[in-house]
């Protein structure tokens, strides 16, 4: 479990943030760890800002909601420089579903950090056919901290750090649930791969 190197005062270093990375598959509880470092935030009596991605509509037009229903206010945005005009003086920021904004949003993150916020960023690593996803990999690589976490596997009960989509869609952003993805493990994933390329 991921234990805060500095909750509830400022680095040493003066006013130094620095960057938390939450990566995985779908199902792997990306936004269940995010919720819960948000809400540890809270209860430290940080100010923390939330945001995500206006596309991400599945559960709450505004909340960030977990697969288990946990929730926790955020503000939807279009473009990722938009978190620079709303983040204003707070402690903490908090960023989901990272993989559907633009690449700016990596110079976002830097920025926020570079002005001594502490920033915890959730998204997919890698998209349906397995390759990385969108901005992920520049914020992993820019990360002070990074978090993998896995789900179970759909099929084998192994660890899963794939996304497998069940439908026909070619689209690589494309929202569904449990009835258009699975966690899957590698050899279980590779095998999805190969009967979808047989059909």
């Amino acid at each position: 479990m991921f234990i805060e190197p500095h909750l509830g005062s400022k680095s040493r270093q003066g006013n130094a943030g620095w960057i938390e990375v939450i990566a995985g598959c779908m199902f792997s509880g990306k936004t269940e760890e995010l919720i819960r470092r948000l809400n540890r935030a809270l209860i430290a009596k940080q100010k923390v800002e939330i945001f995500k991605p206006v596309v991400d509509k599945r559960y709450d037009d505004e909340k960030i909601v977990s697969h288990n229903a946990n929730a926790i206010r955020s503000t939807p945005v279009n473009f990722a420089n938009d978190i620079l005009l709303l983040a204003g003086d707070c402690d903490v920021v908090g960023i989901d579903e990272a993989q559907f904004f633009d690449e700016a949003i990596v110079d976002v993150c830097n920025t926020l950090a570079n002005s001594g916020k502490r920033v915890i960023v959730a998204g997919l690593d890698m998209d349906f056919e397995g390759k990385p996803f969108g901005p992920m990999p520049f914020l992993l690589a820019v990360a002070e901290f990074v978090t993998k976490v896995h789900a179970i596997c759909a099929r084998t009960g192994e660890l899963a750090s794939f996304s497998h989509r069940l439908i026909e869609n070619d689209k690589q952003v494309m929202l569904g649930e449990k009835n258009e993805y699975e966690a899957r493990s590698r050899s279980a994933f590779l095998a999805g791969k190969q009967q979808k390329k047989s059909k």
